[in-house]
């Protein structure tokens, strides 16, 4: 019989990350139950994180059994705790709170044998407490190196981690390469091809006054190039370059162009009306310790809507060679977009990225998590 899931991620829902991805998929077949972020730093005096704590304390702790939930929704548990404890003390009160709310769940879903996932550092102090079979920590991100981090204490609970999990899952080759191999599998990112390569209507917000299109959606953050981007749009006058995403670094420098467009977040099913209705995509990362660890959900998401991809250079690029032009500077990038211009659909990347679909990354998964 397969055994079900215990899962500590982001909050469910938004843009979906690779966990939610594959929990999707997995889902199908055991049942799941979702810890919504417990936190990786102390929350700080500012108004994003009031906004983010009020909502916490606000939300449900658990959907009601008793109202019918979508079918692709696992049950989902709001936690209440202490984000990224530090003390003993503190570490074992937030353990026995996380405790508390969760044996009412999982006495009501009745899990077989529950696997305990997480791909959280800061969930290990809940190894061993809930009943679990085994141990998953699914690694998508370099933590020591990710913004708004409190990174001793995560390094610290990392390490606890991967002496306890049975198992490490790493979305890159740098990742897998800090794990021991007897227990790590390298699982790169997927794409929900169907939903990025099947023909989308044009987003009626993007911009249509005859110039092409250079075009990036994502979170505007520490690691992206601003000066490259700023640099690069005032060399082309002639092209229109558009953001889709929320801006938390200064792009004051590109919003004094003309030619640049800011038009916030939009939900993922509406992204490929705008990603196979510009002329281009856009990666234009800095060369940090975070980059040079991670393999960017959109990456295979551009390939899939068949677009040509302009991107800095980072190591995932290597796993799809020919796939994406390759840039080092404001005149590569330049260049590599005034080829994009005259280029068509590309089917041969489409093609590509289709081999990558994330139900073929929970088929693998799935023999993992059997094997345990």
């Amino acid at each position: 019989m397969t055994r079900d899931l215990i899962v500590f991620g982001e909050d469910w829902g938004g843009l979906p990350s690779s966990t939610q991805h594959l929990i999707r998929r997995l889902q199908h077949q055991r049942k799941v139950v979702w810890v919504n972020s417990i936190g990786l730093r102390r929350p700080q005096l500012h108004w994003r994180d009031i906004k983010r704590a009020f909502c916490k304390l606000t939300a449900r702790r658990s959907p009601n059994p008793n109202q019918p939930q979508p079918e692709s929704t696992p049950r989902i548990v709001h936690p209440r705790t202490l984000p990224a404890p530090r003390s003993a003390l503190e570490r074992r009160l937030a353990r026995e709170l996380l405790q508390r709310q969760l044996a009412p769940v999982l006495h009501q879903e009745r899990l077989h044998r529950p696997i305990l996932w997480t791909s959280l550092p800061t969930a290990v102090d809940m190894a061993g407490c809930l009943g679990e079979s085994a141990l998953v920590y699914y690694c998508g991100d370099d933590f020591n190196a990710l913004a708004g981090v409190d990174h001793d204490t995560v390094s610290q609970r990392e390490q606890e981690l991967v002496q306890r999990a049975d198992l490490i899952l790493a979305a890159s080759e740098n990742l897998a390469a800090r794990f021991p191999s007897a227990r790590t599998q390298l699982l790169p990112h997927g794409v929900d091809y169907h939903s990025f390569a099947s023909p989308a209507p044009r987003a009626p917000d993007l911009p249509n006054d005859g110039r092409p299109i250079a075009g990036f959606y994502g979170s505007l953050s520490q690691w992206i190039d601003i000066e490259l981007l700023q640099q690069t749009a005032s060399a082309l006058p002639h092209w229109h370059f558009v953001f889709v995403g929320q801006p938390v670094v200064d792009i004051s420098a590109l919003q004094r162009l003309e030619n640049v467009t800011f038009l916030g977040p939009r939900p993922h099913g509406e992204l490929p009306s705008y990603s196979q209705h510009w002329q281009a995509s856009l990666l234009p990362f800095r060369d940090n310790a975070q980059i040079r660890a991670c393999n960017p959900l959109k990456l295979l998401e551009y390939m899939a809507a068949g677009r040509p991809i302009v991107s800095t250079r980072f190591p995932a690029l290597s796993a799809y060679p020919g796939a994406v032009s390759v840039v080092d500077g404001v005149d590569d990038m330049v260049a590599a977009l005034q080829r994009a211009a005259s280029t068509t659909t590309l089917d041969s990347q489409q093609q590509l990225a289709s081999q990558h679909d994330w139900d073929r990354r929970a088929d693998q998964l799935e023999q993992w998590l059997e094997s345990l």
